[in-house]
């Protein structure tokens, strides 16, 4: 509800990664999901089924699809460019092989261990992905949830 964001998908360099989310897309998944955890000056992450019912916002964050899917982090070009702002990767639990459904967009370059499949990138739509990171939200440092809700409306896959 902020505006349009169009990525790249990288499907060779993360083919298990990139089939998951556009099985996710098409379906529907993520029509109606919230951006749950925003940090200004890092990323914005989406992804979690449970932000669609606000009588369970004390449960965002740690929902998903049911399943995970194998990281996959062997790309050296991919990985060599790090986390930069606009890169689009897969958000885990902290543990390997842990991610479903949640993903982060980084608004920011960002030094993190690449331990977060990277699978795209932002070609554009910059400007929504800094007016989604710059919203008021509470306790930032500590559960960073936006004010606002902040909808992704649909998916359109091309």
């Amino acid at each position: 509800n902020k505006g349009d964001i169009t990525i790249e998908l990288y499907k060779n360099e993360s083919p298990k990664t990139v089939e998951n989310f556009l099985k996710l897309a098409t379906s529907g998944f993520y029509n109606g999901v919230k951006f749950h955890r925003v940090i200004n000056g890092f990323m914005i992450q989406a992804g979690d089924p449970l932000t669609k019912d606000d009588g369970a916002i004390d449960r965002w964050g740690t929902g998903g699809p049911g399943y995970t899917i194998p990281d996959e982090l062997s790309s050296k070009e991919v990985y060599a460019e790090g986390y930069k702002a606009g890169v689009l990767a897969m958000a885990n639990t902290g543990r390997p092989n842990s991610g479903g459904s949640q993903f982060f967009i980084m608004h920011k370059d960002f030094p993190l261990p690449p331990q977060y499949t990277i699978f795209g990138k932002v070609v554009s739509g910059m400007e929504v992905v800094n007016a989604i990171a710059t919203v008021k939200t509470y306790m930032p440092g500590q559960i960073d949830r936006p004010l606002e809700n902040i909808v992704i409306a649909g998916v359109e896959v091309k």
